[in-house]
């Protein structure tokens, strides 16, 4: 197969990691549409990803927060730390102001909502690719000024406070996972979870497991 070539160049070559067929497919679709840009693998579980991106040398990578036996967040540090010259994108239905400022900590360039318009994920990639980091403007603000204050308010109970692994526990938990079943989902053991929610719990002021798993689920709702 030829490869497309733009103004003397070839395409930028894109991964996208997300266990939704329909995403990808989707997203799939969109590529083929624009021809600067074009899809080189897709996967929808970290450890497939990480063998799609080791044979096809992507120039971007877009990936969800929740993926198949794995963490989105996760995936972006271990691109990074194997490949700095690989960029990385999120694209989710999280909660941007929750989840945003822990993409660029892992490493990614950028941070979008799934509910954003079509044309805005394209220019999202084009932004990072181009070397830019990619937020949506009111999220721009938001990171600017909690860099401007350091760190966050003290005594503010918020999810905030957890780590990218505990949010991921919580997660699950909210989910309806058991321990054993959290465990099997991010390859932990089940003692290491237990320490998660009990680590949890106490950032969250929580009293007990009802009260911990009535959080998590409420939050999911929300």
């Amino acid at each position: 197969m030829q490869t497309r070539r733009v103004g003397g160049r070839r395409p930028y070559r894109v991964v996208i990691v997300d266990d939704h067929p329909v995403v990808r497919l989707g997203l799939r679709q969109l590529l083929e549409n624009e021809p600067d840009l074009e899809l080189c693998g897709e996967a929808e579980g970290a450890a497939e990803a990480l063998s799609v991106i080791e044979e096809t040398r992507p120039d971007l990578v877009v990936i969800d927060i929740s993926l198949k036996n794995g963490s989105g967040l996760s995936l972006v540090k271990q691109i990074t730390a194997q490949d700095r010259t690989i960029k990385t994108l999120v694209s989710s239905m999280h909660d941007e102001a929750l989840f945003a400022e822990r993409a660029l900590r892992a490493g990614a360039m950028g941070y979008i909502n799934k509910e954003e318009a079509i044309d805005q994920m394209v220019s999202a990639m084009r932004r990072v690719l181009a070397g830019s980091i990619y937020l949506s403007p009111g999220m721009t603000d938001r990171v600017l000024q909690s860099i401007a204050r350091g760190e966050l308010e003290g005594g503010k109970v918020t999810l905030e406070q957890l780590s990218d692994r505990e949010l991921e526990v919580f997660e699950l938990i909210g989910k309806g996972l058991t321990t054993r079943q959290a465990a099997d989902h991010l390859n932990l053991s089940v003692k290491t979870i237990e320490t998660y929610r009990e680590n949890i719990k106490t950032k969250l002021n929580l009293e007990n497991n009802n009260e911990l798993i009535c959080r998590a689920a409420q939050w999911i709702v929300d």
